[in-house]
């Protein structure tokens, strides 16, 4: 008799672990697949989001600035020299048009700011910043004989040297 009240106690613990595995394994499969589903549906709407800020965002275009080289200012040095190379980014096709014809221009305006800049300055980030402001500003004044404003965007640094 002890047999048999032994094993039949072992028999409802069993049972229940077993109930308990298989609710939590049940569990488990439904909140994955709720999060997942979920999860779904955003990434739908965000994509859908995304390509609408993709067609009313203008592509943007670059001049490329061939790179060309000029005196610094310099406290600590007697001849400090910037070897540069940049390209505007322009999300306006009239301006691109623009600068490209008035190529000349472009690079004069760009030389002598780029002449009466500091060499201790442009060897820090923040200097580099600052710069890019700069090149920015620049093109706030008209080109070629034009009003019509220009909307350079951003200065992009291909090559940026200071010896």
């Amino acid at each position: 008799m002890a047999k048999k009240r032994s094993g039949g106690t072992r028999k409802p613990w069993w049972v229940l672990g077993l109930l308990i595995i298989l609710l939590s394994m049940g569990s488990s499969a439904a909140v994955y697949y709720l999060l997942d589903e979920t999860s779904g549906d955003t990434g739908e709407q965000q994509s859908e989001g995304e390509q609408q800020q993709e067609v009313v965002a203008p592509q943007p275009s670059y001049i490329k600035i061939e790179p060309f080289t000029v005196n610094l200012q310099s406290d600590e040095y007697d001849q400090r020299l910037l070897y540069v190379g940049l390209s505007l980014q322009v999300t306006d096709e009239a301006t691109k048009r623009r600068l490209k014809d008035n190529m000349p221009q472009v690079r004069s305006r760009l030389i002598m700011l780029m002449s009466s800049q500091n060499a201790e300055a442009l060897t820090s980030p923040k200097g580099k910043e600052a710069l890019t402001d700069e090149v920015i500003s620049l093109f706030e004044r008209p080109i070629g004989g034009s009003e019509e404003p220009l909307s350079v965007d951003d200065v992009l640094y291909t090559e940026f040297i200071v010896q």
